[in-house]
Order: C-alpha cells, then structure tokens, then sequence
C-alpha cells in the first residue's frame, strides 16, 4: 500500500496516455508476441503518437501561445512545462522504439527474412528496382527544387518526405574555381504505392527494401538533368494541429462548413517536426528555417525512416506462424445467421460480444429489417464507417425498399469527416433522411431502432452497443452490442432520435442514461448507493471496465467509495487519471489495463447492489467530453444470462495476468503476472469462455 500526501490526487492525463503508448511499445518488445505482430505493435505505437500530437500535444501548444499559463485545464502544471516533460518523454520512446525495431530486424534475419537498404542490392535485385521505379513509382511522385521558389510548399501532415540535398559541379570544366552550387529539393513518398517492397527470394530467403531506399537507389534518374557531384537524401516529416476551425457563416450547411474545416487542417499549424538525425545541419538548417519552424514546436531527431505507422500492414510473406493464430468468430448461441433474427429478438435478449463473435448478426439484422414487408422505418447513429460499408448498403438497400431510413452520422469524428461527408452524400442521393447531430454536442452513441407493424400496433426492435458499427474494426476491437425489443428501452431509444430532431426539448428516461443530461448523475448515484450499502455492511463492490477514466469529479466519487470501504476493480485500457491503492484515498481500489492482440474497447459498468447486481454497457467513458458534451447511451442488461455472462467476462479480464499491466502514479506499466504464477491471457480465455459455451449447448443437443 502506497502511503500518500493528499497533494497528488490524480495523475496528468497527457503522460497517462504516454504511458498506455509505452504499454503499446511493450507490446512490441515482448519475444513471446510473434515477429510479425510485433512490427505490428510498432506501427500501432507510431500512429498512435501521431494523433497524439496532432490533438492533444497541440491543444496545450495553442494554450502556451495564447499566453495562458493553462494550471487550470492541466490540473496544476503549466503548459511550457508540460510540453518540456512531454518532448523528454516522447524522444526517450521513440528512441527505445528504434532499438526494438533492431532488435525485430535481426529476429527476422534469423527466420530468413531480410530488409535492406539500397546498397545491399545484389545485381538481379537491382534490375528488379529499376525496372519497379520505372514502372511503379516514377509515375506517381511529386519532386520539387526548391531555391527559386518565393514560396514553399505545403507539406502534408504526416506524409513522410525526402529532404534532397545536391551539390553541382561548376558550370565548366575549365572553371575549376567557380564556387559549387548547392540546390535543395523535396520528393513526397508516394501513398499509393505500398511501402514494402518484395524483392525476388534467393535461395529460399525473402528480401523486403523500403519505398524510401527505392527512391534513394533512382536519385540519379530523378535528377539526372542536373551536373551534380554529391547528392544526399534523408526523411523529414511533419504533423500539423488537428483542430479542426468551423465557420460561423449560417448560410453555409454544416456539411460545407467541416468539408472547408477539413480542407484547411492541411495547414494547420506545424507541432511536431521529425527527421533523420544523421541529415547534414545545413539541410537541416534549410527547411526549419524556409517552413517557420522554431524551437517552439517540437522538434525531434528520428532514425533513418519515419511513418513507422506503415509497418501495421507489413507484409506477411505467407509466414502465418510468424503471426498470432486467427480464432473465428463464434456464432452467438441460440442466433442464427439463416432464420429470422428480429422473431428470435421478440422472445429473449441476445448479447454480441465482438471479435469473438462474429459482427454479422448486426448486418443480418439490418439486411433482413430492409426486406421485411411489416417494417415501417429503421434509425440508426452512425460515427466511423468501414470503406465499403455494408452497414450503409444494407440502409440504401432498405431506402430502395419503401423503408423510412434516418440515420445521424457524426461529420465530426476526428480524421473521419471527408469520409463521412462522402457517406452522407450518398445516403443523401439514395433518398435516407439525415440528421447531422446537435449544435455544441458529438453525438457519440451507438444506438439503432427499427419499427415493425403487428397486429394493429407498432412494435420496436434495436440494437446498443458499446462500439461503431464499423465491420473493418470489428475484427479487431473488442465491443459488446444488446440486442433487444424491450419495449420500454426502444421507446426510450427513439427519444434520443426525437432530441436529435429538436434540440431543445429534454426527455425524460426511465431505463437509459443520456449524456449530456442524465450521464454523470445517474452514476454518481450508483455509487452513493455502493456508499450506502458499505456503511451499512452489506455487499458492495463496483467494477468497471472502459477505455479511460479521466474525469476529476468521477475520480473523487470513486475515492470517497473506496474511503467508505466499496471494493473498487477497474479495467482501464488508455488513459487513467486516477491513483490507486492510496492509503486514505484509493486503498480499496486496484486498477489494470489489457494490452494483446484486440484492442479493449468495450464499457462495461457492474454495481453490486448488496447482491443483486445492476450492469450497464454503454458507449461513454468516465471522461468529462463523454459524460457533458457528447450524445451518449448507457443501457441497462435485465436479461439475467447476459448479466452473468458480462460478470464471467469482466471476471475473466480481472484474472488476466500475462498481458495486464498495473495502473500506477510512477507510470512504470509493471506486469500483473507474479514470478512462477500460472499464464493466465484474457482475451484468449473469453474466447475459450464463448466456445465452451457452445460446446455444452451442443452436447446438451
């Protein structure tokens, strides 16, 4: 047990995400993950630091510029200070992420796998590069000389660019002593063409050479117009404020308004400047001082390659064993993919807990609300998309079919806008009515209501989830969905839609809680009713399981529980604020995050209740965004199987050793697991969970 001055309540939430990043990282270091998702891992780590510094990074940039000192919104710290520690903490990971990366090479080296750079060619490999350039890259790359411009050119926010450094011979040869010229230019890393390049196998070995080093080998064919005698090539890339500016103009939609913000985050203000440490100083020089680039912005030395972003979808080579074996979705016992799904909802509740089982049913149901004669209209929020949605085809499909389709799509989910626009669009042309969200107010749920004609009276079929109805993620995030024609919640369900239409009339709800009205006090008094019941002596524990906990008045409530003795387990994924294990604070309080192969997703909220347990799932995390500004759904489970089979899993998660790390103030992401104590991975054991299920159903068959 920690022993504590009150003085440090909670924790800065830029370095609790720092340290869920390293967790990340751990992920790549760690030689019992294979080789191949461990490159994986590293590419996660590096888009994840990318939006980092795009949003939050930036935020508490804009605050030291205008000039606030920022205690107020950081909880203490000043915003220069801050940033200082924040720069020392991300140039400390990303150079131990350049050492694991080493590390993985030389495994892979071992396993006959090998990435080389353009002067480890041997000759067929490089008629094959030329031939690849020629063919391939050529065609799409944007070279730019540099010297005459009055202007320089925009970068891309986190495109990765070669920064070209050449050095002519003098005009003629008979002018030995006419001073050299030394012309700079740009050549942008073309996104069309995929970064790994498969060269031919020798002997049964598979060579990999980057984009970067294929360009690097035809620098005398780009610019063989010029008399050069030198030339070097090194990686810059820069990322941008993400921040996304609307206008107020009321005669614009707020459509055109985003596509416009979208457009001009492109120049969003430089944070984050980084490049390949061995770049000569006056290039280097060069291009901080031509892009307005001053110690300001953070500015950090890389190795030779940057977007490590890239290496999530390195290529597998046909060597499976080098990744994490696939387990298939499961079927959700008692559903199936041939029947009628919306009859088997009109008798019983059913739970979806994706990836271990399979997303499907969410399409199925949509597809067969489109067909069916009796359904009169389906409404459905929707927030990030996968590139071919068949979410949005099977709602064009029922459009097509007479149905009155509305959906709410969210033009605002960060760095999906220009997707969802063209989405919108579409839906548009295909005649379904749109909704586009709340004035001030992110409309974050993930709800769907689907009104069907019997029997002289409309009866109300949905779905809630805890996740997006995206099929790409769904593969991957671990998220729960209810799907249910409990009357009363679908009632309450449409209300939310009836408040996206008008705004400014506040329902009432029985069963659900709605941020921004009901969220925060619905569950502060679940926990005062956990107070209550350790005051008295009765049972009374809370577990909750979500991506991040960051609010402060959240924080404190759960403090004051856990001072009144409330047991308190919390699965935290991301971000945690809050301190655990404090004497006279937190010391009923133990906290863990799940880092493995899916990403931990699901939120899902269990109150004792002095023995009849209360859950929720919802789509909010306790963050003050979710529980104030945001358009959000909590949603009750009755159904007493699927309670205890959410209590099983969030046993499971807690049992989880191997891949669970402990949240704690000194940041340093310890393993859960003990010396000699037996591996105990939750996600591989909630997938046992689901299968066994279905075996003892069969056999009971």
């Amino acid at each position: 047990m920690i022993h504590h001055s009150p003085v440090n309540r909670y924790i800065d939430r830029e370095k609790s995400w720092l340290a869920f990043n390293a967790r990340v990282l751990q992920e790549a270091a760690d030689e019992n993950v294979p080789l191949l998702d461990r490159l994986r891992f590293l590419g996660i780590f590096s888009n994840n630091f990318d939006e980092f510094f795009r949003v939050r990074y930036a935020a508490i940039r804009r605050l030291s510029l205008e000039g606030h000192t920022g205690e107020k919104e950081l909880g203490g710290i000043s915003a220069q200070k801050l940033l200082k520690e924040i720069t020392d903490i991300v140039i400390e990971q990303q150079s131990e992420s350049l050492r694991i990366l080493s590390i993985i090479e030389k495994e892979l080296e071992k396993e006959n796998i090998f990435i080389v750079n353009e002067k480890q060619l041997n000759k067929e490999q490089e008629i094959f590069i030329k031939d690849f350039f020629i063919q391939k890259v050529s065609p799409e790359l944007v070279t730019i000389i540099l010297n005459d411009l009055d202007e320089f050119p925009l970068l891309r926010d986190t495109s990765g660019y070669l920064a070209i450094k050449l050095v002519t011979k003098p005009g003629k040869a008979h002018q030995p002593d006419m001073p050299k010229e030394v012309r700079y230019a740009l050549i942008e890393m073309p996104r069309t063409v995929n970064r790994f390049v498969i060269l031919p196998s020798i002997n049964g070995k598979k060579y990999i050479i980057m984009l970067d080093d294929v360009i690097r080998f035809n620098l005398h064919n780009i610019f063989n117009i010029f008399r050069y005698e030198s030339i070097s090539a090194h990686m810059i890339k820069i990322t941008r404020d993400a921040e996304l500016e609307i206008d107020s103009d009321q005669s614009k939609s707020l459509m055109e308004k985003i596509s416009t913000g979208v457009k001009e985050r492109r120049v969003g203000e430089p944070v984050r400047f980084v490049y390949d440490q061995s770049i000569e100083k006056d290039t280097l020089d060069f291009f901080l001082t031509r892009m307005g680039i001053d110690a300001t912005d953070s500015i950090i030395p890389g190795g030779r390659y940057h977007n490590r972003r890239d290496y999530m979808d390195f290529p597998n080579l046909g060597r499976q064993d080098l990744l994490y074996a696939q387990n298939t979705p499961l079927p959700v016992n008692g559903l199936s993919l041939e029947g009628s799904i919306l009859q088997k909802i009109k008798k019983k509740d059913y739970l979806l807990y994706a990836p271990y089982q399979s997303f499907s049913y969410i399409i199925k149901f949509l597809r067969e609300a489109a067909l069916d004669p009796k359904v009169i209209s389906i409404k459905i929020t929707l927030y990030r998309l996968a590139k071919n949605s068949q979410i949005v085809s099977s709602l064009i499909n029922a459009a097509k079919n007479g149905k009155k389709v509305t959906v709410q799509i969210e033009l605002q989910a960060r760095f999906d806008e220009a997707s969802n626009i063209s989405y919108a669009e579409l839906m548009q042309q295909e005649g379904i009515n749109l909704i586009f969200g709340v004035k001030g107010l992110k409309v974050h749920s993930k709800i769907c209501v689907v009104e069907r004609a019997e029997e002289q009276r409309v009866k109300r079929y949905g779905f809630i989830s805890t996740g997006n109805f995206n099929e790409s993620t769904a593969k991957v995030y671990t998220d729960v969905t209810l799907f249910t024609s409990h009357q009363q919640i679908m009632k309450e369900v449409n209300k939310v839609f009836d408040f996206f239409d008008v705004n400014y009339r506040v329902h009432r709800y029985k069963h659900l809680f709605v941020s921004p009205h009901y969220t925060r006090i619905k569950f502060s008094k679940l926990i005062d009713r956990e107070i209550l019941n350790a005051i008295a002596g009765k049972e009374a524990y809370i577990k909750l399981k979500m991506n991040s906990l960051t609010d402060y008045k959240m924080i404190d409530k759960l403090y004051e529980a856990s001072r009144e003795g409330v047991k308190i387990q919390l699965i935290i994924r991301g971000m945690c604020c809050l301190i655990p294990g404090v004497q006279g604070m937190s010391e009923n309080i133990e906290a863990i995050s799940i880092v493995d192969n899916y990403l931990e997703h699901s939120r899902i909220y269990i109150f004792g209740n002095a023995g009849k347990p209360d859950i929720y799932i919802s789509s909010a995390d306790f963050m003050t965004r979710n529980l104030d500004a945001r358009v959000e759904v909590t949603c009750p489970v009755y159904d007493e199987d699927i309670k205890q089979e959410l209590i099983d899993t969030f046993e499971i998660g807690w049992k989880g050793n191997v891949k669970a790390r402990l949240h704690s103030e000194s940041l340093e992401n310890k393993y859960r697991k003990k010396p000699n104590e037996k591996v105990f991975r939750a996600q591989l054991e909630t997938y046992n969970y689901y299968r066994n299920k279905l075996e003892v159903i069969y056999e009971q068959l």
